[in-house]
């Protein structure tokens, strides 16, 4: 399982409003819901910031990855969020996240769930992608260059 399998265009949204880091969480609960049947946004919500209150998943240089597993959850999905404003993310290294990758997986995905968080932090971890990232201008460019990151770190 690969991140471009579960990485829809519909998913890199670009200039989402941030806020506050519950915002960011409730917005993506709100929109994988109402695109995925069996997700109920609430759940999902629950989740992440229970997963959250575990340590926060803001992993530095803006990036933020919060996931969660859940059991309505049948197959991976992911969303990338470029939000319109630096928000506090209580990343690791303090500075404001921007850059946020979602992950949710399937209750007993043990294997997957490694693999996608991996697979996130080896993306997000390039200074040179993280920079392009930043200077997309729409939500057709962010995917491609996203796709294009990872089609990259998954031929290294």
């Amino acid at each position: 399982m690969t991140l471009e399998n579960i990485l829809p265009p519909e998913r890199a949204l670009f200039d989402v409003p941030g806020g506050s880091k519950k915002r960011v969480l409730e917005f993506f609960s709100t929109f994988i819901a109402q695109n995925t049947p069996s997700l109920d946004s609430q759940e999902v919500f629950g989740r992440l910031i229970g997963r959250e209150r575990l340590g926060s998943t803001g992993i530095g240089n803006g990036v933020a990855i919060p996931h969660a597993r859940s059991p309505h959850c049948h197959s991976p999905v992911a969303a990338f969020l470029k939000l319109a404003e630096p928000i506090d993310f209580d990343a690791i290294d303090g500075e404001p996240v921007d850059l946020v990758f979602v992950l949710l997986v399937p209750e007993e995905a043990d294997d997957t769930h490694l693999s996608l968080l991996s697979q996130v932090a080896g993306v997000m971890n390039d200074a040179e992608t993280r920079s392009q990232l930043r200077k997309c201008e729409s939500q057709r460019e962010l995917h491609e260059r996203l796709i294009g990151a990872i089609r990259r770190q998954s031929s290294a």
